[in-house]
């Protein structure tokens, strides 16, 4: 294993209002950097740059100091309240209603970078405004592995400067919708290989329920969702998983495909850990010993036999 390097996320904080068939929840501590880093944590000390409100509670920053998420770059503005969310879950959780989205704070989030941050090597670009995302990459001194994620708002209204971000990071992690949006391909193999000739090498797919591919240059590598009895809420689900994914790439210091391969695993179990509770209930109480008892199960299930013909 190589040196381990810091690790630095930028994203939103949130509250969330949340609603599935088991139940409703009320100022659910969200967003994308606060399951990132969350997630992240168990295996690495992430660096968070965020913006929260005046609602912002002492309790919640306690959730990261706890998990030994740097909160430097997290601002508090006093001028107005924290980024809020609200949905409802379908029967299918694959599909939900957004009944909310109040920006607040977040609409004038300008990312500040802290002295102590530039000299990250490994930077996640959560789903934010892509000509912010630019902005960071120029006040990072010289990362060795740069992901973005975007969303089809930023696809459809700001495309060029998506673009322009894709043309200078090693990996990019986004859904299947998102994909095709951006490159018009149907399949995932299209959208995969789509992608890779707008510019980043490493792909990563991320399918729900249905698990994850990894395109890394020619290479292929599919991880199944862990299996689960009860799913209670997919939020955050796609963030935490990126958290694992680069937490413990960070960790690991090692870039190589059969790292890569883990680091997929790695995102696969921290999405677990998350959907199986309301907002972060089941994800922030996640210790070593459970990740490796999943790491040993996911071994199980995809251990196959030789084909002898």
């Amino acid at each position: 294993m190589n040196a381990p390097g810091p690790l630095l996320v930028v994203g939103s904080v949130a509250y969330d209002d949340v609603e599935t068939a088991y139940g409703k929840r009320e100022n659910l501590l969200g967003g994308s950097a606060t399951y990132f880093s969350v997630a992240a944590s168990g295996f690495t000390a992430p660096r968070l740059v965020g913006v929260v409100g005046r609602d912002f509670g002492s309790g919640d920053k306690h959730i990261f100091d706890s998990h030994g998420v740097d909160t430097t770059g997290l601002v508090i503005d006093p001028s107005g309240d924290t980024f809020r969310w609200g949905g409802r879950y379908h029967a299918d959780m694959n599909q939900r209603t957004t009944l909310y989205t109040h920006l607040n704070v977040f609409e004038r989030f300008r990312p500040a970078i802290p002295e102590t941050y530039a000299d990250s090597e490994y930077v996640f670009l959560g789903n934010i405004d892509p000509d912010l995302q630019l902005d960071v990459l120029g006040k990072v001194r010289a990362p060795k592995f740069v992901a973005m994620d975007t969303m089809n708002f930023w696809i459809d209204g700001k495309r060029d400067a998506v673009l322009r971000v894709l043309s200078r990071v090693e990996a990019i992690l986004l859904n299947d919708e998102e994909g095709s949006l951006l490159t018009g391909a149907r399949t995932a193999l299209g959208v995969g290989r789509g992608i890779q000739r707008l510019g980043p090498p490493i792909v990563v797919l991320k399918r729900g329920e249905h698990g994850a591919l990894l395109f890394h240059h020619n290479d292929i590598f599919y991880v199944p969702a862990y299996p689960l009895e009860v799913v209670v809420d997919p939020t955050g689900a796609g963030d935490s998983f990126a958290g694992g994914f680069m937490g413990w790439l960070a960790r690991s210091g090692d870039l190589t495909l059969d790292n890569l391969r883990r680091c997929m695993l790695a995102g696969s179990i921290m999405a677990s850990f998350c959907v199986e509770g309301f907002g972060l209930s089941q994800l922030r109480d996640v210790g070593p010993d459970a990740i490796r008892r999943r790491y040993t199960d996911f071994e199980a299930l995809t251990r196959c036999p030789s084909l002898n013909l």
